[in-house]
């Protein structure tokens, strides 16, 4: 690692993403409010930026995933404490902050922390029009060894290269550190619309280079299990 960043290699990002547990109604609005005039701008002023806000439309839920880029560790492990300690988050956040026990901010927030990929080592916005959406997936391995050897099928393998040329266009690929369904690695892909993602998907699905990629021996049965959802941003998201 140290050799190939003497190289010149960016530096990769710690990636959290978090799933807001929600009812639809007050408690989804009350949260998209606050993350949009208080967290948002906190972890901004802390260093984490772009902020991504998604609601799940595939299948239809009221949880909001965030993610949020570090571009260290103790980016990470400090960020709590750093947002906690900015007055301005506790001006703009007092609305939730001091809610009551009897009507909660969320139900319950799940997190997981993952190591960008060499092939994308930094957060990407690749798709900006109001029609954008975002496509989210998972790939679980039944070990370690088939999960790693996945990670090299995108990273020097030319999976991940391939679907930058077919329109695939990536938001980030993360390896999971921690979290649940480990070992496994989880990518977002962005899109102007449904018809260019499945237009992108498609020409990715009938390339040759895809064929011959999926073929090699080495690479067979690296995945045992894949979760797909789509997403839309919400108002307040940066990606």
């Amino acid at each position: 690692a140290e050799t190939a960043r003497a190289a010149g290699a960016p530096k990769k990002q710690y990636l959290e993403l978090r799933l807001y547990q929600c009812d639809p109604g007050a408690m989804r609005e009350g949260l998209e409010t606050f993350l949009g005039k208080a967290a948002i701008p906190a972890w901004n002023r802390a260093g984490i930026k772009p902020v991504g806000v998604f609601g799940l439309t595939e299948p239809p839920s009221a949880d909001l995933y965030v993610l949020l880029p570090h571009e260290s560790i103790e980016s990470f492990a400090e960020a709590p404490h750093r947002v906690w300690a900015d007055a301005e988050y506790q001006k703009a956040g007092a609305a939730l902050l001091d809610t009551p026990k009897k009507e909660p901010p969320y139900k319950r927030i799940e997190s997981s922390l993952m190591l960008a990929f060499d092939g994308i080592p930094k957060v990407e916005v690749p798709a900006t029009k109001d029609t954008r959406v975002f496509q989210l997936r998972i790939y679980e391995s039944h070990c370690a060894e088939r999960a790693m050897r996945k990670i090299e099928m995108f990273n020097t393998g030319g999976e991940l290269a391939l679907f930058r040329r077919t329109g695939m266009n990536p938001v980030f690929f993360g390896q999971s550190l921690v979290g649940p369904k480990l070992p496994n690695l989880t990518y977002m892909l962005g899109f102007d619309d449904m018809e260019a993602k499945d237009a992108a998907w498609k020409t990715f699905g009938d390339h040759p280079e895809w064929k011959t990629i999926r073929s090699d021996p080495k690479y067979k049965d690296t995945v045992s299990n894949i979760t797909n959802l789509m997403l839309r941003p919400a108002a307040c998201s940066q990606i």
